[in-house]
């Protein structure tokens, strides 16, 4: 733990995690540097739409499936979805905590609201007067540090919040725009890398921003590379050890086998804070290295939150 509390920032590249290869360096080096795991997820409902994945795979990273149900999803929240919701804001959970969702998928924005996080645009990210010759990556990713309190490589005391939530990824857009799809790949690796800069080992910002990346495959069916698998198989060759094999820790909740679980595709999560968090022996940014190398093996998603909580001081211990 750190000697002050930690401002946290998410970076969540929704339905990208398929589309990362080796030209993607910034991602690379992330993983290199701090500590690498899955965040298992629950199997998609029949006949689910992708708006209606985005708000309920974001749901689990929050803890938060039940106000889900209230979402009108392709639109805004009306306020008898709003009271549909018991769920508490995300700041009656986490002991005050300041959070903001920055997003342009509309039903995630509202489902936000309803929780309680601030909801912005990217857009709204670049509205300041900079250098039209500065890239909007560049900005992005000043103007989300600014609003942790990092600003011109210093901490400042107070800051407008505690913790970003970013999504970044296919959203709305159709299967087959590669392009697009490429795009947003790029974007959140360089804004990775811009936000490594400034963090940089030793800076003032470095040892207090806990930043995380998470990345998601999206849209998957239980047809999907069977390799993307992270269920640990039983000795099939001794019968009498197999019996004895114990359950995955994120197969169960509340000492109760956990129902629904989704045992491939997990999303993928880096996660990195100098001198506060491990490292592990991953190298690269991809499911098999996470797999082999990876110091956090698999969780359920919807202790993410939690976990971030913890390192924010907003939460006693881990998974409270």
């Amino acid at each position: 733990m750190a000697d002050k509390p930690s401002r946290g920032l998410v970076l969540y590249g929704d339905g990208l995690a398929r589309f990362i290869n080796p030209s993607h360096t910034h991602l690379h080096d992330l993983a290199s540097r701090g500590i690498c795991g899955f965040l298992s997820l629950s199997n998609s409902p029949p006949s689910e739409t992708e708006d209606e994945r985005i708000v309920r795979e974001f749901a689990q990273l929050l803890d938060s499936c039940e106000a889900s149900l209230g979402v009108n999803v392709g639109g805004a929240t009306n306020l008898e979805c709003q009271q549909k919701s018991l769920m508490p804001t995300i700041s009656e959970r986490f002991m005050g905590m300041r959070a903001a969702i920055v997003a342009n998928n509309s039903s995630l924005t509202s489902f936000g609201g309803t929780l309680g996080f601030t909801v912005m645009q990217t857009d709204e990210l670049i509205k300041n007067n900079h250098p039209l010759s500065e890239p909007p990556v560049d900005v992005v990713a000043s103007e989300s540090l600014k609003l942790l309190g990092f600003q011109e490589g210093k901490t400042l005391e107070t800051s407008q919040f505690d913790l970003i939530f970013m999504h970044i990824g296919a959203g709305e857009k159709a299967n087959g725009q590669t392009e697009i799809i490429a795009n947003d790949v790029e974007y959140i690796n360089g804004l990775v890398g811009r936000i490594m800069q400034t963090a940089e080992p030793g800076s003032e910002i470095g040892s207090r921003l806990h930043l995380s990346l998470v990345m998601s495959y999206g849209a998957v069916s239980k047809d999907d590379d069977p390799s993307l698998s992270v269920l640990v198989t039983k000795n099939e060759n001794n019968s009498d050890l197999s019996s004895l094999s114990p359950r995955q820790s994120y197969t169960m909740k509340g000492g109760n086998p956990r129902d629904n679980i989704r045992h491939h595709c997990p999303m993928l999560i880096a996660q990195w804070q100098y001198a506060v968090t491990r490292k592990d022996m991953a190298k690269t940014f991809s499911f098999e290295d996470f797999k082999e190398h990876g110091g956090n093996l698999t969780i359920p998603a919807d202790r993410f939150l939690h976990e971030v909580a913890f390192k924010l001081w907003k939460a006693p211990k881990y998974g409270a």
